[in-house]
């Protein structure tokens, strides 16, 4: 009875979980032994790895004067395309819509990418499978996207769109190529990608036609007499080698260069593309803007930079890096409504949480956007859906605007990296600034 007691008052530990075999992973392992078969999912990146939120602004004080918010201007326009294209696009903020397919994207949702943009001055990009005409008709700059399964491609198209972007790789996936599902490919996505209905599609990793930058310098000369030179040629690049491969871009004669970093999203691939296979956009950035210095290009080939943008913030950091545009992809289903708490049930009746949901290759998507369900895409009003996105893209624009004037700046792209630190090394390392409260930049020196 004693012992008894006595061990009764004994502490019990916490039983300590594996950082390496979580439960997370341990999941993952028993899905994988029971199925067979890998991790298909959507979104980005989960894991936490370095990005804007570990840079902070130096605000102006007396060794740097900051405007007047309410009486001096700070000018958010820029131009893209002025290389070589007749008609240059301009836009009224430094932010744009990303590419995103129809057939991952319902058609409503399309609509409202395009009118939200149209709303805030802005383009929106087609992303796989060709355009819609919600898209054109609503957007008032439409980015063409050429890639390599070249669904839906057409020279008309080509024609119609205001600008044409060569898409070699995206964050997500670099080096890999994307998924749509059987249950996604409705007769309208089927005849628009000249596939059979229901069933599964993969898109190529690599475009058919060359193997090398000197037959991208072919197809960029090929789509601009198609075009008649008039149309900005943009090439998008995964993050995987962005220095050189914003080099090759540029020689192959690119008007705008479009870096994808691996917080960019997708419709669907493998979960281990997304979460194992290419660099930080922080990382990226610094050193595609180095590329275009080196070659006196910067600012000549504009810079597009896309991946894990959210945030006003996180737009005036990129363009203080080197960037002309941020770009947005996922924030921008959010601002349509994906993942809202109000459909919670539904989510939860999908066997995910709002805000978790993922299995946008499902086509279940509650809030009818990643979907083709024609009672699904009935829920999204695409007028109300793009005022909200034009509603957040313009609380992105004036929070840039906000801290470049706080920054003593008249202009989003006169931010500069000596108008940032960063809290940790890596981050220091990646962006090329100064570790909070030091001028050490680690591998450059400093104290």
């Amino acid at each position: 009875m004693k012992d008894e007691k006595k061990a009764a008052q004994i502490p019990q530990t916490t039983p300590r979980q594996s950082w390496t075999f979580s439960n997370e992973m341990n999941s993952e392992i028993r899905r994988a032994a029971a199925t067979g078969i890998y991790d298909i999912r959507g979104g980005g990146s989960k894991r936490k790895v370095p990005h804007f939120d570990d840079l902070l602004f130096l605000g102006a004080s007396i060794s740097r004067y900051p405007l007047e918010g309410y009486r001096e201007r700070c000018d958010t326009k820029v131009v893209l395309g002025t290389r070589f294209a007749k008609k240059p696009i301009e836009l009224d903020i430094p932010i744009t819509i990303a590419g995103m397919s129809f057939g991952s994207l319902s058609g409503p949702a399309k609509e409202a990418l395009g009118r939200g943009a149209t709303l805030a001055g802005t383009s929106t990009t087609t992303g796989d499978g060709g355009m819609t005409e919600e898209e054109r008709g609503h957007s008032n700059k439409l980015v063409y996207q050429y890639l390599p399964s070249r669904y839906g491609m057409n020279p008309d198209d080509l024609r119609r769109a205001d600008a044409i972007e060569v898409v070699v790789g995206q964050g997500a996936k670099p080096g890999g190529g994307g998924m749509l599902l059987g249950q996604k490919i409705s007769d309208r996505v089927a005849k628009m990608r000249n596939l059979p209905k229901g069933i599964d599609q993969r898109s190529a990793c690599r475009h058919p036609d060359w193997t090398g930058p000197d037959d991208l310098e072919i197809k960029i000369l090929e789509l601009r007499e198609i075009t008649n030179w008039e149309k900005p040629i943009y090439v998008k690049i995964g993050g995987a080698r962005p220095y050189y491969d914003t080099t090759l871009a540029v020689k192959a004669g690119a008007d705008v260069v479009v870096l994808d970093g691996m917080q960019g999203g997708t419709a669907a691939t493998q979960d281990v593309f997304i979460e194992h296979v290419g660099q930080p956009t922080l990382a990226c950035l610094p050193q595609a803007v180095k590329a275009l210095q080196d070659l006196g290009m910067h600012r000549k080939v504009q810079l597009i930079i896309s991946g894990g943008i959210r945030s006003g913030a996180d737009v005036a950091k990129a363009l203080a890096l080197g960037a002309d545009v941020a770009s947005v992809g996922t924030a921008a289903l959010i601002a349509l409504g994906d993942n809202d708490p109000h459909l919670e049930d539904e989510y939860r009746a999908l066997g995910t949480t709002a805000g978790a949901y993922d299995d946008w290759h499902e086509g279940k998507c509650p809030a009818g956007i990643t979907t083709q369900d024609p009672e699904l895409m009935a829920r999204l009003d695409p007028m109300a859906a793009g005022r909200r996105l034009a509603n957040y893209l313009k609380v992105m624009t004036l929070e840039a605007q906000t801290i470049a004037r706080a920054c003593g700046k008249n202009h989003v792209h006169n931010l500069e990296p000596e108008d940032l630190c960063a809290l940790t090394i890596e981050a220091a390392a990646m962006a090329g600034v100064p570790l909070t409260g030091t001028s050490w930049i680690p591998g450059r020196g400093g104290f």
